[in-house]
């Protein structure tokens, strides 16, 4: 196994660890958690493209495991109370649908590549779910919302990437 691979994997039994620690009240750790595996999201891809090492496992491994940390950690804070249950359905509606496109695509021999906005949509997902796990900190000092500030984002991008994927790929759907 590939050293993109193992940080996928390594990213994907963070997850029950993260759930746990969050859960049993540490923040802090759980934030530190979260982020070191948002970390090994990127860096697994770069070395895979760098190094030509992309395979199979990880086409499929890697967005499913990205998919999981951030569903896991917007599940918990609704479970928490930070955030509201309707923002985690429209971005867990969106991943759904956009998989579910990408399957289609897949079966006619077409590849989905992200995009820009579901790039931006990802990123504003990894800022916003920390500062929700740290409660606003450091801004909660200076009376700035940052943290639903970016949850906000975050749900505008999830909707835009997902209306953008459709209309980029509706031919898939009229087959």
């Amino acid at each position: 196994m590939n050293l993109p691979n193992k940080l996928t994997l390594l990213r994907i039994i963070a997850i029950p660890v993260f759930i746990v620690v969050l859960m049993m009240g540490h923040g802090y750790s759980a934030t530190v958690i979260f982020i070191v595996a948002s970390l090994t999201d990127m860096l697994d891809g770069h070395i895979a493209r760098k190094y030509d090492l992309v395979t199979n496992f990880g086409k499929l491994m890697d967005p499913l495991a990205d998919k999981l940390l951030v569903m896991s950690a917007l599940v918990c804070l609704v479970e928490l109370g930070s955030v509201p249950g309707w923002m985690v359905i429209v971005i867990l509606a969106r991943e759904f649908a956009v998989t579910g496109l990408r399957q289609v695509a897949a079966s006619e021999g077409i590849v989905i590549a992200a995009g820009t906005t579901g790039k931006i949509k990802t990123i504003t997902q990894m800022i916003a779910i920390p500062l929700l796990l740290l409660e606003n900190w450091p801004c909660r000092y200076i009376g700035v919302p940052l943290d639903q500030i970016f949850l906000w984002i975050a749900v505008a991008m999830t909707i835009i990437s997902g209306v953008e994927y459709i209309v980029k790929n509706k031919q898939l759907l009229s087959m």
